[in-house]
């Protein structure tokens, strides 16, 4: 098996390992490409607290100004914050510095349009196109603009995240949170939304100077550590947020982490409670989302996987709700994009108004089993492979919106390319979590060699 590449260039930006592929001179040279694609005017940069984070983001000023572009400091700020933050000051552009979920050698820059919005993969072909042709048009020393300084990001995302709930109730529920934002850019915001909304906050890994942990990926070992915290302080919920803050864990009032999906699915019956309407989720996305939709009368409208393809379809379906089962939920009142703020707030909103705790609430949605598993397939083989698993569920009801998925009245199978790797994925979802790995292995069984 070769070695995984160390620079990644797609539609969700690029990632490199800090000291082997993302240099000061690649940085600099992506963001003179992207300045050309916006355009001249202020661009938004933020960061997370990398140790690498400085060095990212003085190549990426560096770059914008031999454009003609208006580089605007925002800071250390989370990305959802920092998105709003360039919809509402009406920049041109923003530029994230966050390697988000990955280790501490990584670091990557997220590029922002002028709507707030990440770019698609049309906008992300365009700049990688203006980025290999390396045809800047710079600018001599009297054109350049000078770097600003504007660091209302977070006060303005909390503006928003706080008048989208009922602050009255949730105050006067006085809960008192767990909350582990792994020392990254929501490190200080994070404690500012709780103080907000009246909640006592037992944190860990938060406040300002807090260094980024080597693992910012919320796994099994850093939700029951977060666990613990709750059940010691006696917490009503706990809450864990990726480095750059898009996505959100939850471990419920006993410290038992509720699974990757209960995220999106506290949310989004939130919020039908308040609004019903259409939702929309990726095709990867547990059909708890079905289940709760229902009991509001309201339709589920599957898309490819990836936060822009959901946003996208949100907006074609008229939803005002939606996401992934990564932690990743979707509230265009307050964003067009995953947000852990506007996701904590909906829950905590939920939990005050029914009396219920955030454990309690999952109860009450049908519980099914994930099995997820990566199959080793090159890119010429993809297609191939796709159609053997056509064959092998014929006459099965097929979603072909993202690979290929096969669907029951109670379980579903999914396999689908990778947009960065030469693996297929596969995931199936059942009443036990022994129905879903036969779905798996019958899939493994018939791909295999020989087979």
């Amino acid at each position: 098996m070769r070695q995984p590449l160390s620079l990644k260039i797609g539609p969700s930006g690029v990632r490199g390992v800090i000291g082997e592929s993302l240099t000061p001179q690649l940085v600099t040279s992506f963001a003179a490409a992207f300045g050309t694609y916006c355009g001249t005017g202020p661009i938004l940069i933020g960061t997370d607290t990398r140790p690498s984070a400085d060095m990212v983001k003085q190549a990426a000023i560096a770059g914008l100004l031999s454009v003609g572009c208006t580089p605007v400091d925002a800071g250390v700020v989370p990305l959802p914050a920092l998105m709003l933050h360039v919809r509402e000051a009406g920049a041109v552009g923003g530029i994230s510095v966050s390697g988000s979920h990955g280790s501490l050698a990584w670091n990557a820059l997220r590029f922002i349009d002028a709507e707030g919005l990440a770019l698609r993969a049309n906008q992300s072909a365009e700049l990688t196109d203006l980025y290999h042709q390396g045809v800047y048009p710079r600018v001599p020393a009297a054109g350049m603009s000078e770097v600003r300084a504007d660091t209302t990001s977070v006060s303005r995302h909390l503006r928003a995240v706080t008048r989208m709930v009922d602050t009255g109730i949730i105050r006067s529920a006085r809960f008192k949170v767990a909350v582990d934002p792994r020392g990254g850019a929501a490190s200080v915001a994070v404690l500012a939304l709780l103080d907000a909304l009246g909640c006592d906050a037992a944190a860990i890994n938060a406040g300002a100077g807090t260094p980024c942990l080597p693992d910012p990926e919320p796994d099994e070992t850093i939700l029951a550590e977060l666990g613990g915290v709750v059940r010691r302080a006696g917490a009503h919920v706990g809450f864990v947020q990726d480095a750059d803050a898009d996505r959100l864990a939850i471990v419920d009032e006993h410290g038992t982490p509720l699974g990757t999906d209960a995220t999106v699915v506290l949310v989004i019956q939130r919020w039908l409670a308040r609004h019903a309407g259409p939702v929309v989720a990726s095709v990867s996305t547990s059909r708890m989302v079905d289940d709760v939709a229902a009991g509001f009368g309201c339709p589920v409208y599957r898309s490819r996987v990836g936060e822009a393809h959901v946003i996208e379809a949100m907006k074609l379906r008229g939803a005002e709700v939606g996401g992934e089962g990564d932690g990743g939920a979707i509230v265009l009142q307050v964003n067009p994009c995953r947000d852990s703020f506007a996701a904590m707030a909906l829950v905590l909103e939920a939990m005050a108004a029914s009396g219920r705790t955030a454990g309690e609430l999952m109860a009450e949605v049908p519980h099914y089993a994930m099995v997820r598993e990566r199959l080793l397939c090159s890119a010429r083989d993809i297609a191939p492979s796709l159609r053997v698993i056509k064959d092998l569920f014929r006459g099965e009801p097929f979603d072909l919106t993202d690979g290929v998925k096969v669907t029951w009245p109670d379980r579903w199978l999914l396999a689908r390319p990778s947009a960065t790797e030469p693996v297929i994925r596969l995931a199936a979802e059942a009443p036990t979590e022994g129905d879903a790995r036969a779905l798996v292995n019958r899939v493994l069984e018939a791909l295999s060699p020989g087979a």
